[in-house]
């Protein structure tokens, strides 16, 4: 039988509704309007899971709403529906109208995107927001407006990103490459192992004034001023197969100091192996012509039979797993203060002993048909033949 007439405007939640309300008005996470909503719904339903009649005068005085508050939130339920009653109805249109429109968007976007004026590094919101006026862009806007146009561009003119720009659409980019990624992909034997070297500059400084060592509630302190106690050239050579690194240093890089560490390399290091497959970057000294200017004629004919080059394009030095390997070791040993070549010497050595007992190595996964897909704007464009 029926409720009637009389039941129309009373509220009778199932189990699943009183459910969802009960998580909503629980959980602490939902809209503030959206949990009072739910509470005025389950405080005014009548059904069978209801434990008290709540009347509407009893409701709005225990939430310290009006009693037409509760009334509107009732007639929602009833009239269209649970998610009515929970939710704000959205405006059509907003009760002010935004200052920035599309085209003012793309005018901020613009001018931020140029370079900064004459006498300043970058924009700042601050410039930006000065500029507009006077370019007479807008009359009005604040900073805050313009804070919120560049985060919804995901402008940042405060940050800039160095790296090594590949020249584009050059075929002999895109031809150095993938040998070198056809390198990494091939099979290494310990006749024929791959040996990867790059090369750093690393400055020697001590302290001007002793530094404040580390105690409990407080960081080590260190003075700013520092004295240069010279330069010194590091050589890394890796094995990225073996997990085998060497990393040497010297006064200098030339390429007498470049033909004598590769010397140490296929007479020490791999005094075994028939051939060494060496992988550098493009430097004028990494050559078989540093090795005759080094040695006698006969003596570097004897080490370049045992070599096989092979270079990183220019501007392409993330090629080189051995710029990866030099990158670990300013971490872990040299981001601090060294001051003498013979302490360096000693630091350098601990270093390479625990990470060739680790046997770190590098598992290069990015191939040639990975490079032609994500690196595809490298590549010249042809056209299709009609």
């Amino acid at each position: 039988m029926g409720r009637g007439k009389k039941d129309e405007n009373k509220i009778y939640l199932t189990a699943e509704q009183r459910q969802r309300l009960e998580d909503i008005s629980r959980n602490g996470h939902a809209p503030a309007k959206k949990i009072l909503h739910a509470q005025v719904l389950l405080m005014a339903d009548e059904g069978e899971g209801a434990t008290r009649h709540w009347t509407d005068e009893e409701i709005a005085a225990a939430l310290n709403l009006h009693r037409n508050s509760v009334g509107r939130i009732r007639y929602r339920f009833l009239r269209q529906g649970e998610h009515p009653a929970l939710n704000r109805q959205v405006r059509a249109t907003p009760p002010v109208a935004p200052l920035v429109d599309g085209h003012l968007e793309a005018q901020i976007v613009a001018l931020c995107c140029s370079e900064a004026p004459e006498g300043r590094t970058r924009w700042t919101l601050e410039l930006l927001t000065q500029q507009l006026k006077a370019r007479k862009i807008v009359l009005q806007i604040s900073r805050e407006t313009v804070r919120r146009t560049l985060k919804k561009n995901k402008l940042r003119p405060w940050k800039v990103e160095r790296f090594c720009i590949p020249q584009r659409d050059l075929p002999r980019f895109v031809a150095q490459m993938e040998v070198v990624l056809d390198l990494y992909s091939s099979e290494h034997t310990a006749d024929a192992p791959l040996v990867c070297m790059d090369e750093a500059a690393y400055q020697l400084q001590s302290d001007l004034y002793p530094p404040v060592k580390m105690e409990p509630g407080h960081d080590k302190k260190e003075d700013y001023h520092y004295e240069r106690e010279g330069m010194q050239s590091l050589f890394m050579f890796f094995d990225p197969n073996r997990g085998w690194r060497r990393v040497s240093q010297r006064d200098s890089r030339t390429s007498i100091d470049w033909a004598e560490e590769v010397r140490q390399l296929l007479d020490v290091d791999y005094p075994d192996a028939p051939v060494v497959k060496l992988l550098s970057d493009n430097l004028n000294t990494h050559n078989i012509a540093s090795l005759y200017k080094a040695f006698p004629a006969e003596e570097a004919h004897r080490l370049a039979k045992r070599l096989i080059f092979y270079h990183t394009p220019r501007n392409g030095s993330w090629l080189n797993v051995a710029e990866t390997e030099l990158s670990v070791l300013s971490r872990q040993c040299l981001d601090r203060r060294i001051a003498s070549p013979e302490e360096l010497k000693s630091e350098l050595k601990a270093w390479q002993q625990e990470r060739n007992q680790s046997a770190a190595k590098v598992i290069w996964k990015f191939t040639t048909d990975d490079a032609r897909v994500k690196l595809k704007h490298l590549y010249p464009v042809f056209e299709a033949a009609a």
